[in-house]
């Protein structure tokens, strides 16, 4: 068999999971309910945050907080400063890829 096949968790409550950490890209899956977020933090690779289900608020840096809903693709910069938050109602669901993997970001 020369396909992988990856799965991830299908819930209505919080999930923040490691999908693929490989050479190639890191993809995290994530479920936030309504009122959570992610610690604030900087992105440690270029990201595209896929909203899958909900809606996301995003600040980037000292920007607005922008909302994101299902269908959209976001890409973030290198070393932005990100806070991710679900402040709706419905539950929020997103896949996190970082291309390169931030273990060979350095190293470009």
């Amino acid at each position: 068999m020369l396909e992988k096949n990856y799965k991830y968790g299908k819930s209505d409550k919080k999930i923040v999971e490691r999908i693929v950490d490989d050479e190639n890209i890191h993809l995290n899956h994530m479920i936030l309910t309504s009122g959570t977020g992610l610690p604030e933090h900087y992105s440690n690779s270029n990201v595209y945050m896929i909203v899958i289900r909900g809606t996301m608020t995003l600040q980037l840096d000292e920007q607005e907080p922008q909302k994101y809903s299902l269908g959209d693709i976001v890409n973030i910069p290198y070393h932005t400063k990100m806070n991710v938050n679900n402040l709706d109602e419905e539950v929020l669901e997103f896949f996190v890829v970082k291309s390169p993997n931030p273990k060979d970001y350095r190293s470009m």
